[in-house]
């Protein structure tokens, strides 16, 4: 079903895949105003804006709406939109600032009361008229009462966004039409409008220029906010969406000295703050992130090859601030397996086991789990700043590589927050290798000890089953348990012979790398399965082995 089919409430509710009655029971008797809670965030620019946020029943509903309307836009649009840069896929504002980056004047202006520009009429209206659309009056009466709150488009709807977008299709192209008559690059961002030229006539024309854009804003709803017009020129810092365009697209210097001081006081203190107010480790990293995107836009841009050992200052006060997250001040133990599949096992296995080991897990009234051990997650992010990729011995030669001070190959950071912090980090990082030693250098665990200059002690002690040592302050590595005799164990190992030999859509389990897909399925799969069917999977079989694979961790729990 697509759009141009529905011709009544019941087919709209059906095209969302909602029950009709609930649809008219929200509509009608519990009315969407008293469906929605309201609450303030401060504005970059001084004051407050109001959000008028959903419940979740609304914002459900809402939901599937934006979706089917972004998918219906993005078939109907004949012509790709390089003008609005917000709320779409694949652009930003940095895909915002772009267009006026290195120009000789920018000019900015700001739109009043954006959102609720969009009233009720206006949005039934548009749903009417629009040729993409030319929906019943029924279907454009129900859109506009499930997408407006107190008559207008609210801040906070997961609607707002896309409609204000569609609305704004044809006042794009008209502004836009007067933007090419004055040799102007136009680009918006919500109620930011961004225009920019390299001719230096402009500025003679611009009061000319000024009052066609504020008439035909003025025809399309809007009012001009006379107090954020700015002129901005070349010898001048040029500001897009908060951004500087100048030269390179970049963040502004202050809020990049600013990042960098929290970071400082967060590792100096364990504490630090955002305009005043106690902030969080996430807050933070986000900031990173963000400072961080410009870099990577421009490096490509440029076209840099990114090497994770030989970043920028910048990539590296994030760098910097990773390791301490994931590794210094971890709020758990923290497991780093060398493939993604073992922390399936491990999950699988605790579950199963939860009785057994308080410690390490618990079983919530409502059946979830709460794991007290943490399992290291292999982003993109950590594998382009601390070298952790999904697979191989590699991810965790490089973590020790951050905590020793042994090797020129990273900073030592450990090193680095222990002076500054004058504390050490609570809780263990264990980083986890099939037991291969046996085979020498070749192998992960083996490449791992000889990189690591492991004493001969500490390698004895995992071939007589130590399995775990302590390489350096919290850093610790730890072995899969060898079993009935074998020279070399991997994780698999540990799983009884009718687990290993379960048939999956006829295919047997192959823990090789390379095999013959139409006969095997690989760890993946398997490691599906046995997370999925943890209740009925015998962890016990290697009892007593398993058992101290696990206790290995709970001496950290109780502190001994």
């Amino acid at each position: 079903m697509e759009f141009h089919d529905i011709n009544t409430r019941n087919d709209l509710a059906d095209f969302l895949e909602i029950p009709r009655k609930k649809l008219s029971y929200l509509l009608y008797k519990k009315d969407v105003n008293n469906l929605y809670t309201s609450f303030e965030i401060a504005k970059k620019s001084g004051g407050a804006r109001k959000i008028n946020a959903p419940l979740d029943e609304l914002k459900d509903i809402q939901r599937k709406l934006a979706v089917a309307l972004y998918k219906h836009k993005n078939k109907n649009q004949k012509i790709k939109n390089n003008l609005s840069h917000a709320f779409e896929k694949e652009k930003s504002i940095i895909t915002n600032a772009e267009i006026h980056r290195n120009k000789r004047l920018v000019l900015n202006i700001d739109l009043e009361n954006f959102f609720e520009s969009f009233h009720f009429g206006r949005v039934r209206g548009f749903f009417i008229k629009n040729n993409n659309f030319l929906l019943s009056s029924e279907v454009a009466t129900v859109i506009a009462q499930l997408t407006c709150y107190d008559g207008k488009l609210p801040q906070g709807a997961p609607t707002s966004p896309i409609i204000t977008n569609l609305i704004c299709e044809i006042l794009d192209q008209r502004l836009l039409k007067i933007a090419k008559k004055y040799k102007l690059d136009y680009t918006r961002y919500a109620d930011d409008l961004t225009f920019s030229t390299n001719d230096k006539k402009f500025l003679d024309l611009q009061t000319a220029f000024y009052e066609k854009l504020s008439s035909e804003l003025i025809r399309a709803g809007f009012k001009i906010n006379e107090k954020k017009i700015r002129l901005q020129l070349r010898d001048s810092r040029q500001v897009v969406t908060g951004l500087v365009v100048n030269k390179k697209i970049n963040v502004n210097r202050i809020y990049y000295k600013e990042t960098r001081a929290m970071a400082h006081q967060l590792y100096k203190e364990g504490k630090f703050e955002i305009n005043g107010k106690l902030a969080n480790l996430n807050q933070l990293e986000g900031r990173f992130a963000f400072i961080n995107q410009l870099t990577r836009y421009n490096n490509k841009r440029d076209g840099n090859k990114h090497n994770f050992k030989q970043l920028s200052s910048r990539e590296r006060q994030f760098q910097k601030f990773l390791f301490y997250k994931y590794f210094y001040a971890n709020p758990k133990p923290v497991i780093v397996t060398e493939g993604k599949t073992d922390i399936a096992y491990l999950k699988a296995a605790l579950k199963n086991l939860y009785k057994e080991y308080p410690n390490l897990i618990t079983k919530n009234s409502d059946g979830s789990f709460v794991f007290k051990v943490s399992f290291l997650n292999k982003t993109k992010r950590l594998a382009h700043f601390l070298g952790i990729v999904q697979d191989g011995g590699s991810a965790l030669k490089n973590i020790y590589n951050f905590f020793s001070s042994n090797t020129k190959e990273a900073p030592s950071y450990l090193s680095y927050f222990k002076k500054i912090s004058h504390t050490l980090p609570v809780n263990p990082v264990i980083l986890m290798f099939d037991n291969e030693i046996k085979s020498g250098n070749k192998k992960p665990i083996g490449n791992f000890i000889h990189h690591a200059k492991l004493d001969k002690n500490d390698k004895k002690g995992i071939l007589e089953d130590k399995y775990m040592v302590n390489i350096i302050d919290n850093l610790y590595l730890l072995t899969v348990p060898l079993i009935d005799g074998k020279p070399e164990c991997d994780i698999e190992d540990l799983f009884e012979k009718d687990t290993l030999s379960h048939k999956i859509k006829g295919k047997e389990f192959c823990k090789k790398e390379n095999f013959d897909h139409s006969k095997y399925y690989g760890k993946e799969i398997f490691s599906k399965y046995i997370l999925n069917n943890y209740t009925d999977i015998n962890f016990w079989y290697v009892n007593t082995k398993l058992d101290t694979f696990f206790k290995v961790n709970i001496f950290i729990f109780n502190g001994t």
